[in-house]
């Protein structure tokens, strides 16, 4: 199943996962990024349920970009390489 989703979503990790040369990369980074996608994806939740509820359509645009940050960074997290984590972080 994990390669088959490393196959699907190959164009946005083949950006991060490419380059050369050295790169800081923690196991702690892959924690922090995960729980990040996780927090991000509660506040779209949050976001979704407060737009819906006052019927205003423009709250749908933050939940778009919540819900994009964390799609990025949960994918990241659990399918990316060292390389992308450490990319995604700033460390090259």
């Amino acid at each position: 199943m994990k390669k088959r989703l490393k196959v699907i979503l190959q164009p946005l990790l083949q950006g991060l996962e490419s380059g050369e040369g050295t790169y800081e990369y923690r196991p702690i980074h892959r924690k922090i990024l995960i729980v990040v996608g996780v927090l991000f994806l509660v506040l779209a939740a949050v976001a979704l349920y407060f737009s819906l509820a006052l019927g205003e359509l423009f709250g749908l645009l933050s939940t778009l970009v919540f819900a994009s940050v964390s799609g990025l960074c949960l994918v990241v997290g659990t399918l990316g390489s060292d390389r992308a984590v450490a990319r995604i972080w700033g460390n090259r």
